[in-house]
């Protein structure tokens, strides 16, 4: 087998807090880092899927005859020849392995074939016959809930309804000066990874299997995958293959189940790898929402309620739908206090592609609600929207609408206080084209250009929520190797590309003071690590390895202060010795310490318990922490042509601790252009009988390069009191902030209300030829 996945070692010996380079940064700008798609092993065979090109039908009939008479094709598999479970899913089990009786969205996998390579397995696909009977789709999320609408799956086309009701709303009322009424709407974003699905199945001698796969959750991978295979849990082993990019758009199976299907049926190795058109039916996207704001105040401006009513599209399957809803609804209110709050949440089945987890898990959508309404309250009362913020801004202590007050950090005044007092960017464009809406394509000289200026703010819970009990196990091993201290960590943290490896060898330094660390390939055969998601990776493995790390650290002292009579106390370690605490100067090597033994310890770490919120009116400690970040864009618009350029984007984040401040600032970047991408151009486009029409990244556009802007980034560090090292999660809020700052800035310069995202030049030209 070549191109497998390898061990990752660090080099440079730089602890937490410094900018230690990634094992894996310099491999993947050559080229030469091995990713998912390039596994290889000799005697595999390629497989691909049979999908429906229908939102919705019932199956008469599925002939394979003809696939199965080309030459090179080893097996055409169907619903009929999975071995155990026939469903599988992250909350609840109703997604087909393959196609039983019906399909629910365009793209649902019905066949599979394997052959000799992969032109060879799509030819005989299209060879497939289903006969289909076709369905009316329901295709509206509104429509779905009506009683009268076709159900999509037994029971109703309501996933769940999450309420929240926090003080007295009558009270409220009467209270409230001002009122503004709002509706918004988010449109479908597709996660945008840049390697498309992919893994390698290997049947094993013992009857199980081996899966090298991309993945942001090897454990409820399995937890999903042993049913269907019809084998325990020991004989299913996966194994983290170089993942390129994730986002959310890898917690559900994809290529999983198909390819261990096939090795155990044929008994050879099988390869799996979605093409571009294929990725974009075969992962789930982001909720498209419609939602509905009121905010009442006081004239001079003092938040008094919220109510809201937000409509989330799941899709044909449920996913995490239940979840992103409840993480919609709890964040409905913003980064503000506000003493009443009632919130209804509602997540619904439709015939539209599934939808489920993506950077910001639902909190995306109801904080573009909230900031676009926060900037209508702020025109009705005659404030600024800044003013607003800062009057109404959350701090430590406030209380939620869920009724839990915030314990930890809440530095909402400073991350807003540090964007106003940040200059702005200079209003001379010069001549240079390319600082123009439009850029080189010389559609405008400035003529009908004008600038806005908008703020947003965003709170996400950081972590699971609700109750459930996280977990980060971690396995740290010392030895000694050509006379040199080397860590090796095993945990099965996946590396989607945030950096927990290199955080993890950071960590190691830091408590063991050794600079050679090896961190080994994450897999099944260690404990559970929990998602790569939720932006709770670097907290909870950080507790993880930081634990064993400690308990080892404690081993090294103990054994050095027996063999040299000192105080433990009066020990640290440091460059690869155990030093005087007070002189720093060496006392005994760590290698000596370990000498011919394997030092190994395990730590499962757990963050503080949760409670899930109650049924009837939403109240409860949901959460362990939060996290904040704000942004301030500064647009262009070409009002005649509805062209836009964002000029600058400057961001305010607090990170509790910056672990690696270089990997921080590219966390925070990558965000923002995220937010930018679902602000101005970044839409799946299903049309009413439930088909993608642009499933290609010529036609979903995403931004590049030249649509990127400066940002700016002020770091704070309030140190959380509940995490190792005070460490806060980073990936997730700068996709909250960043969209609503965009759409509130573009709305200073028009005037204009551009209630939907994303917006399109027809939305904005005052040319009535590009308005139609």
């Amino acid at each position: 087998m070549t191109a497998m996945v390898r061990a990752a070692r660090t080099h440079e010996g730089k602890g937490v807090g410094s900018s230690a380079l990634r094992p894996d940064g310099a491999l993947k700008v050559t080229g030469e880092f091995a990713y998912s798609s390039d596994l290889w092993m000799d005697g595999m065979v390629w497989a691909t899927t049979v999908r429906s090109p229908h939102a919705a039908a019932r199956i008469r009939s599925i002939d394979v005859s003809k696939a199965l008479a080309v030459a090179g094709v080893h097996a055409v598999l169907t619903h009929s020849d999975v071995p155990g479970a026939k469903t599988y899913g992250m909350k609840v089990a109703d997604q087909p392995v393959l196609a039983i009786d019906e399909v629910r969205y365009q793209g649902e996998p019905v066949a599979l074939v394997a052959a000799d390579d992969p032109e060879t397995a799509r030819q005989a696909a299209k060879l497939v016959v289903v006969d289909y009977d076709l369905r009316e789709p329901v295709t509206d999320a509104e429509r779905a809930l009506d009683p009268q609408t076709r159900i999509i799956h037994d029971g109703s086309n309501l996933v769940r309804h999450v309420k929240i009701r926090h003080g007295d709303m009558a009270v409220a009322r009467a209270r409230a000066e001002v009122v503004v009424v709002g509706d918004y709407e988010v449109g479908m974003q597709d996660q945008a990874f840049l390697g498309p699905e992919s893994g390698l199945a290997v049947p094993a001698d013992d009857g199980g299997v081996d899966l090298y796969v991309s993945s942001q959750w090897l454990h409820k991978d399995l937890e999903q995958l042993a049913p269907c295979l019809a084998l325990p849990p020991d004989k299913v082993r996966l194994t983290m293959a170089g993942v390129g990019g994730a986002f959310g758009g890898r917690e559900d199976l994809s290529v999983h189940v198909h390819a261990c299907m096939l090795a155990l049926h044929l008994g050879k190795p099988v390869k799996m790898v979605y093409n571009r058109y294929e990725s974009f039916f075969g992962h789930v996207h982001r909720h498209p929402a419609k939602m509905r704001y009121e905010h009442g105040a006081t004239r001079d401006g003092k938040l008094v309620y919220v109510k809201a009513r937000l409509v989330l599209d799941g899709g044909a399957y449920t996913s995490t739908s239940p979840v992103v809803i409840a993480n919609a609804s709890y964040f409905v209110a913003g980064a503000y206090a506000v003493e009443h709050a009632e919130i209804d949440g509602l997540a619904v089945y439709s015939n539209n592609p599934p939808c489920g987890a993506m950077r910001g898990f639902g909190a995306v959508q109801s904080a573009y609600g909230c900031e676009s309404n926060m900037d209508k309250l702020a025109r009705e009362l005659g404030m600024d929207p800044l003013e607003l913020r800062l009057k109404n801004a959350m701090t430590t202590g406030t209380v939620l609408p869920t009724g839990q007050a915030v314990d930890g950090p809440a530095p909402v005044r400073e991350l807003l206080e540090a964007l106003r007092d940040r200059p702005l960017p200079a209003a001379d464009r010069g001549h240079d084209f390319r600082t123009l809406p439009g850029g080189v394509g010389n559609t405008t000289h400035g003529e009908g250009l004008r600038r806005g200026v908008g703020y947003a703010v965003g709170v996400k819970a950081i972590g699971y929520s609700g109750g459930v009990d996280d977990i980060s196990t971690a396995r740290v091993i010392l030895s000694v190797t050509a006379g040199e201290p080397v860590v090796s960590i095993h945990t099965a943290a996946a590396e989607c590309g945030q950096g927990i490896t290199t955080v993890q060898s950071q960590i190691a330094t830091t408590e063991l003071g050794v600079t050679r660390v090896v961190v080994l390939p994450a897999d099944t055969q260690i404990g559970d690590a929990g998602s790569a998601s939720a932006s709770r990776m670097t907290w909870m493995s950080s507790g993880a390895v930081q634990g064993a790390c400690r308990q080892l650290a404690s081993e090294l002292v103990r054994r050095a202060a027996a063999a040299t009579g000192r105080s433990a106390a009066a020990l640290t370690l440091r460059d690869n010795v155990i030093a005087d605490v007070t002189t720093g100067e060496p006392v005994v090597s760590i290698a000596d310490m370990i000498g011919s033994d394997t030092l190994e310890r395990v730590h499962e770490y757990h963050h503080r318990p949760t409670q899930g919120i109650d049924p009837e009116r939403g109240q409860g400690n949901a959460h362990i922490a939060f996290a904040f970040c704000a942004h301030r864009a500064v647009v262009d618009v070409d009002v005649e042509l509805g062209l836009v350029r964002v000029v600058e984007l400057a961001v305010a984040q607090d990170v509790g601790k910056a672990m690696n401040p270089l990997a921080v600032e590219g966390q925070i970047e990558g965000g923002s252009a995220q937010g930018l991408g679902l602000a101005l151009m970044e839409e799946i486009l299903v049309d009413h009988q439930g088909r993608v029409r642009n499933p290609s990244f010529t036609d979903y556009l995403i931004p590049t390069i030249a649509d990127v802007p400066p940002m700016p980034i002020t770091l704070f560090e309030f140190a959380h009191p509940d995490s190792p090292y005070g460490l806060n999660g980073v990936g997730e809020p700068p996709t909250l902030s960043a969209t609503p700052a965009i759409l509130n800035a573009l709305r200073n310069a028009t005037g204009l209300d551009l209630a939907r995202i994303p917006v399109r030049p027809s939305d904005i030209a005052l040319d009535p030829l590009m308005a139609s």
